[in-house]
């Protein structure tokens, strides 16, 4: 066993995943996700609201938010007001441009969706559950408007999940919780989708340069991990 990690865990597991659908009544979908003691709430609103861009081209739209709440934390964290925290700027891109990946929106003519994830808990890997959380609640929502005749066809191509993987005391380690990812002297996020395509890989050298022949075992042990989470996104929904 490693002394590393900071659990029983393998260093190659992920942690123990716990999903909650429709979580949120008035959303069109929605989802509490927790990963380890990490907690998200994904939820999916639906607009006729489409950006200019998107209306030139008769298609729809989807946008993420992502706020991680004051009491997420160990010391309160602040709430975003006037000025957006730039973190979470970031997060919101990064949730949005994966989500984006996974959606046919020429199906989508003149609808926008909103997928907003709030961190209600924070022990590491926030951003990879706010992706894996809100693909589940995009799906649901899908389902819904299907059911409803709001849309013919489901405009959803594939899966997306997202997860985190380090070295941490020179141990290569799948989905990092807090303690681990301080302590990481490599830090990596990566997004893929249901094919094992990479839609973005995050990775910093926190402590020193890591080599490519690093980087693809990283990435090898995240698909690993990814696979994993396809598993429970399909058995949930």
């Amino acid at each position: 066993m490693s002394l590393t990690r900071t659990s029983t865990r393998a260093n190659s597991s992920i942690r123990k995943v716990e999903v909650i659908a429709d979580f949120c009544p008035h959303a069109m979908g929605s989802v509490l996700f927790g990963t380890g003691n990490t907690r998200v709430i994904c939820a999916a609103t639906v607009t006729g609201d489409v950006p200019e861009h998107a209306a030139k081209k008769n298609e729809g739209w989807l946008s993420a938010e992502y706020t991680m709440l004051p009491y997420s934390t160990l010391s309160r964290k602040k709430r975003d007001t006037v000025k957006r925290d730039g973190r979470s700027v970031e997060i919101q891109r990064l949730i949005g441009r994966s989500l984006r990946a996974a959606v046919d929106f020429s199906m989508l003519p003149g609808i926008s969706m909103f997928i907003d994830c709030d961190v209600v808990q924070a022990d590491g890997g926030t951003r990879t559950a706010a992706i894996t959380g809100g693909y589940i609640a995009m799906k649901l929502a899908f389902a819904k408007m299907l059911q409803s005749g709001m849309i013919n066809v489901n405009p959803l191509k594939t899966n997306i999940a997202a997860i985190s993987v380090g070295v941490v005391n020179n141990e290569l380690l799948l989905d990092l919780d807090y303690s681990e990812d301080s302590k990481a002297s490599v830090d990596m996020n990566i997004v893929m989708d249901g094919s094992f395509n990479l839609i973005e890989i995050q990775g910093t050298g926190e402590q020193a340069p890591f080599s490519i022949k690093s980087m693809n075992q990283m990435v090898d042990l995240a698909c690993s991990g990814i696979s994993r989470l396809f598993e429970i996104q399909n058995s949930c929904c």
